[in-house]
C-alpha cells in the first residue's frame, strides 16, 4: 500500500522525535523508527540523510549515531541548572556590571539567565521584560524595579511564556539589552537551541534590542541544535568562563565581539 503524504508539521514533530530517542539511546535503527512512526523505511532514511545535512546525527548501516557535539533533548531547567553551577553563578555576577540603572533589559529563560536575575538585588529605576517564570519569581523581591511579563502559553522544561501571544507582545517592545542564554553556540553561524517555540520567539526578541549579550558556559560552544535562531553577526557581547576553546575565542574576537572570561 502506498503510504500517504504527511503533513509538514508531522515531518518536523517526527525528525524532533528521532533526535530525541537519539539523545537517550546514542543511536537509533530504521526498522525501529519505521515501526514507532508508522512511515516507511524510504521516509525514516530520508529524514535521517537530511539530519545529516544539519550535521545533527552521522547515518550508519541499518540508522544513524548521535555525533558528540549536539544537543538534541530539551531538558527540564531543574535538570539543566545542576550544571556547571559554579560556571554560571560567576558569569551571571559579571553580567550584572552590563547593567545601568534606568535601562529597559530582556533576560531570557534559561539557568544562566537565571544567576543574573539572583545577582540583581541593588540595581533600582530599572525595567526587566521576562517570559521566565522563575526569573519573574526572582526578581519579584526587588524593590525599585518594574517587571513586564510578557503573555502566551507555558512551557514547563523551560518555565517559559511563548507563542503568537508572547512573539506579539515582544515585537511591540524595544528594550537597550537583550542576554541570552544557550543551548548550542557554533561561533562560524550563531546560536541554536532544540525547541522550535523559543526559537521562533527569541529569533524576534534580538531583533528589538539595541545590544545582544550571550551569557553561556565554555560546554556550550562547537554544539548545535534543531533550531537555529540568532545569526553570529547580531551579538555584541559573550560572557563566558575561562575554558573557552581557544579557536571560538578568536573567531570572536575577529569578528568584533567583546568576550569576557570568568
Amino acid at each position: 500500500m502506498k503510504e500517504k503524504t504527511k503533513p509538514q508539521s508531522n515531518t518536523v514533530e517526527r525528525r524532533e522525535k528521532i533526535l530525541e530517542m537519539l539523545s537517550e539511546k546514542g543511536k537509533v535503527l530504521v526498522q525501529e523508527l519505521s515501526k514507532k512512526f508508522e512511515v516507511s523505511d524510504v521516509t525514516i532514511r530520508n529524514d535521517l540523510e537530511q539530519l545529516e545535512k544539519k550535521n545533527m546525527l552521522i547515518r550508519a548501516r541499518g540508522g544513524a549515531l548521535l555525533p558528540g557535539n549536539f544537543v538534541a533533548s530539551d531538558f527540564r531547567i531543574t535538570e539543566k541548572i545542576k550544571l556547571h553551577y559554579a560556571e554560571k553563578e560567576r558569569i551571571g555576577k559579571k553580567a550584572v556590571d552590563y547593567i545601568q540603572e534606568s535601562e529597559t533589559i530582556y533576560l531570557d529563560a534559561g539557568t544562566t539567565t537565571f544567576q543574573i536575575a539572583r545577582q540583581m538585588g541593588n540595581l533600582k529605576n530599572l525595567t526587566v521584560v521576562s517570559n521566565a517564570l522563575n526569573i519573574i519569581n526572582q526578581l519579584l523581591n526587588y524593590r525599585g524595579m518594574n517587571i513586564i511579563v510578557l503573555g502566551g502559553y507555558l512551557r514547563k522544561n523551560s518555565l517559559s511564556l511563548v507563542g503568537p501571544m508572547a512573539i506579539k507582545n515582544i515585537n511591540d517592545l524595544y528594550v537597550d539589552k537583550v542576554f541570552l542564554g544557550v543551548d548550542g553556540f557554533d561561533t562560524e553561524r550563531g546560536i541554536y537551541t532544540p525547541n522550535m517555540e523559543e526559537a521562533y520567539f527569541t529569533e524576534n526578541l534580538v531583533k528589538n534590542a539595541k545590544k545582544v549579550i550571550v551569557v553561556t558556559d565554555s560546554s556550550k560552544f562547537k554544539r548545535k541544535s534543531l533550531y537555529f535562531f540568532c545569526p553570529v553577526e547580531k551579538i555584541d557581547v559573550v560572557i563566558t568562563d575561562q575554558n573557552i576553546p581557544e579557536k571560538d575565542l578568536n573567531q570572536l574576537q575577529n569578528l568584533g565581539i567583546e568576550v569576557i572570561r570568568v
